[in-house]
């Protein structure tokens, strides 16, 4: 059984840590190779200009797990945006690190630390993938607001979740200031119903799939789009996505992306539409 990642108190989380210690805990760290590659995808996609733009092209892989691999894959990936590019990749479990060192090369550095990225400057790309999960939902705005405030001007916090070999994931993006979207990348044949991705739901709103909450109707009306796309089946799985797109964005969600991204299973809606309930 696996232990769940202990309280973030307080002081944590308003930077008053007075140990000095990283803040954060240890979590289990599983990860694979091309787990990140949906999210990475979009980074390198329509969101390449926060890089491009940047001053500092620093990005940071914030708890990249027990083996860096995903964190080589990132810088990989963001190279071929920008060759400046800074990638670190932050773990708080320090046999972690060393085993990454190897891996080091200029671009690409690995170190010690948590939630307040030890790193100087302040990046423009922060992922965390799989971290919040294991937190409590009471802990996620006191995090995000950590790592919000660590934000170069333009920069963005992805905060998401996915399945062992990246074929169910999810993601919330964050500006310095508040949540932006919420995005669904799938890959076709991984689901019977849209839904299915619920699971993966980011941890601020995966406790509230429930009735009368604003993600559980997005769920309900991808399920209602996909089944009422059923004609299209036929022309396969990516024309029944791109249909159901399209149904969810004349029915009035705040779809914020377009054909080219639909056709890689993907859908992002502003967070206004799926924000918790107070």
């Amino acid at each position: 059984m696996v232990q769940k990642a202990e309280r973030v108190t307080a002081p944590q989380i308003s930077g008053r840590n007075s140990t000095g210690r990283p803040v954060g805990n240890v979590t289990r760290g599983t990860t694979n190779p091309n787990r990140m590659r949906r999210v990475d995808r979009w980074l390198a996609g329509p969101q390449a200009w926060r890089l491009r733009n940047a001053a500092d092209p620093l990005v940071v892989d914030l708890g990249y797990g027990a083996t860096p691999a995903t964190a080589v894959e990132l810088f990989d990936r963001l190279a071929a945006v920008r060759q400046d590019v800074q990638v670190v990749g932050i773990e708080i479990e320090p046999e972690r690190v060393r085993a990454a060192l190897p891996l080091q090369r200029p671009g690409l550095s690995f170190r010690v630390g948590g939630f307040e990225l030890p790193v100087a400057g302040r990046p423009v790309l922060v992922r965390a993938f799989n971290v919040l999960r294991q937190y409590e939902e009471a802990d996620v705005p006191g995090i995000w607001r950590l790592v919000q405030d660590r934000l170069s001007p333009g920069g963005l916090f992805i905060d998401g979740t996915c399945d062992e070999i990246g074929r169910r994931v999810t993601w919330v993006a964050l500006d310095a200031e508040r949540p932006l979207s919420l995005s669904i990348s799938v890959r076709f044949g991984s689901f019977e119903l849209p839904s299915d991705v619920a699971e993966r739901l980011p941890k601020a709103l995966i406790h509230r799939n429930v009735p009368g909450e604003p993600v559980h109707a997005l769920m309900q009306a991808m399920d209602r789009a996909w089944l009422g796309c059923a004609p299209l089946a036929s022309f396969g799985n990516r024309q029944r996505w791109q249909g159901m797109c399209r149904t969810l964005r004349d029915a009035g969600w705040p779809v914020q992306d377009g054909p080219a991204r639909w056709r890689l299973g993907e859908l992002t809606v502003g967070w206004d539409a799926v924000a918790p309930l107070a």
